[in-house]
């Protein structure tokens, strides 16, 4: 059964052209933006990788990765889900300086993704990694950080409000600062996405700190790959969604563990096994930069700015028979 809800009474703002001219004018104006208030240079970036060295990203755990063999080689290679850990050893191999990182477009294919409004088999992002500025891994950092993209954010909408004539509510640019545990206590008989949106509803745009550690529930908020955000000083920058009336995450980022957080977190997650891994090695050996990074959903980032009720409206993916069926039914465009 689909998941897809059409908002009574939605319109596109924009036609099917437009939306193709925003959607570029978009990706163009937020990278400008980004880039300088980050301090980050573009890079290319693998759309696949080798297992063996542990660069591909685990996600929660439960996602299962397209891979494909080599016939030259005969080995295999496989779709990243991310490039949180590749970023990480880029900037050490390309010896960027404290202050300074790198971002690049990341595409992906996470074949378990439900579909809904929200998620798609494909993933676009902007993947982002910085080499920390000397003492500075703390939260103070993490939140100059986020208020610096979500500045960014809202000056590519006023752009794009500008240039297409738009009179939608803007996305508010002052972050409200929770953590997981606090949403917790508040909500207890709430789920974490329950949660999310209430928070979100009250406040606008909203940083959730603290995800993948173990609330007093026992559950997390989210689960977490052990092996590249610290679990106490990461999160999600989410946006209030006014077509959806629900909170839309933009973007999932942290201070990445150092060798201590690594050792602990890969303890508790059962995940012992991946200390021989060559990505591993070099961290818990302390070869490493400690990092800041995340990934930016730039399909996400165009739905929110430009009003959209489906991802699948600046998107091309591949969607089930009833989602198609309901959006041409109420008019929705799929590209």
């Amino acid at each position: 059964m689909s998941k897809t809800i059409i908002p009574p009474g939605y319109a596109s703002c924009l036609d099917l052209y437009d939306t193709q001219t925003a959607i570029g004018f978009i990706k163009r104006t937020f990278e400008d933006y980004f880039s300088k208030a980050l301090h980050l240079k573009r890079v290319s970036a693998p759309l696949f990788v080798d297992p063996a060295l542990g660069l591909n990203d685990n996600l929660s755990g439960t996602e299962r990765p397209v891979s494909f063999d080599i016939a030259e080689s005969g080995g295999v290679a496989e779709v990243v889900h991310s490039l949180a850990k590749w970023k990480r050893l880029a900037l050490y191999r390309y010896n960027f300086y404290p202050g300074n990182g790198l971002y690049t477009d990341m595409n992906a294919i996470r074949r378990d993704e439900e579909l809904t409004n929200l998620h798609s088999i494909y993933v676009d992002q902007w993947d982002w990694e910085k080499v920390l500025p000397e003492g500075r891994r703390d939260t103070a950092y993490l939140q100059e950080t986020v208020r610096a993209i979500v500045g960014a954010i809202c000056d590519t909408e006023d752009r794009v409000q500008e240039k297409y004539n738009l009179t939608r509510p803007k996305l508010r640019r002052e972050v409200f600062f929770v953590t997981s545990q606090e949403l917790e206590y508040r909500w207890p008989d709430k789920t974490a996405k329950e949660r999310e949106s209430l928070i979100c509803k009250e406040h606008g745009t909203v940083f959730i700190q603290g995800i993948g550690e173990k609330l007093d529930s026992g559950r997390p908020h989210d689960g977490r790959a052990p092996d590249y955000d610290d679990w106490q000083l990461n999160g999600d920058i989410l946006f209030w969604s006014p077509v959806l009336d629900i909170a839309m995450e933009l973007s999932s980022m942290g201070i990445r563990v150092d060798a201590q957080a690594l050792d602990q977190q890969l303890t508790k997650s059962g995940c012992d096994d991946r200390r021989g891994l060559y990505f591993h090695k070099m961290l818990l050996e302390g070869k490493l930069p400690l990092t800041i990074g995340g990934g930016i959903g730039q399909s996400r980032m165009c739905m929110l700015i430009l009003g959209k009720a489906h991802v699948g409206e600046v998107q091309c993916s591949v969607w089930d028979a009833e989602t198609m069926r309901l959006c041409e039914a109420a008019g929705v465009v799929l590209l």
